[in-house]
């Protein structure tokens, strides 16, 4: 029987098939989906900010996509997955307000997903589906059996990547 495991935002969850990881209210935040085929390990990260180095108050590694990505590669290594088997899908990092200035700073949903693209350049991760950018809210939910990539969102109708 498939269970439904819960990925809180700044969080970040492992599980072996059967599982299906899901998050809900991905706004700025990326959803960081991994997957090893073979050994049908997958792996979630709800992340909100793309570099703990640029923040003081950083005790959540689970916040930020340089720290949550080393510790939920570990988690699944731990539980089977082999690296070089890995494949990566993404979603989320809307511009949910808009704002007057210029300011790159104000861009958070933009810069978490290009760090998350970098990390997974990094780590020789292919990236398989990206879902990205809008100013919409996203749903996710990843498949352990499959690796399939459910996304619902709110007058965007629900797609599978």
């Amino acid at each position: 029987m498939r269970s439904l495991i819960k990925v809180g935002m700044a969080d970040l969850k492992v599980t072996k098939n059967p599982g299906v990881l899901t998050t809900l209210g991905l706004g700025s935040c990326i959803g960081i989906c991994l997957y090893d085929p073979i050994s049908k390990v997958a792996g979630m990260a709800h992340i909100m900010l793309p570099d703990s180095t640029a923040i003081r108050n950083n005790a959540n590694p689970a916040k930020f996509a340089d720290t949550a990505m080393v510790i939920m590669l570990d988690d699944m290594v731990k539980n089977g997955a082999v690296k070089s088997r890995l494949v990566g899908k993404i979603a989320g990092g809307a511009q949910m307000f808009s704002f007057s200035s210029k300011n790159d700073m104000m861009k958070i949903g933009e810069r978490n997903a290009e760090a998350v693209r970098s990390l997974l350049r990094e780590f020789k991760i292919p990236l398989k589906a990206d879902d990205t950018g809008g100013n919409f809210g996203r749903t996710i939910e990843f498949d352990s059996d499959n690796g399939a990539l459910l996304i619902k969102t709110i007058g965007h109708g629900i797609k599978e990547l």
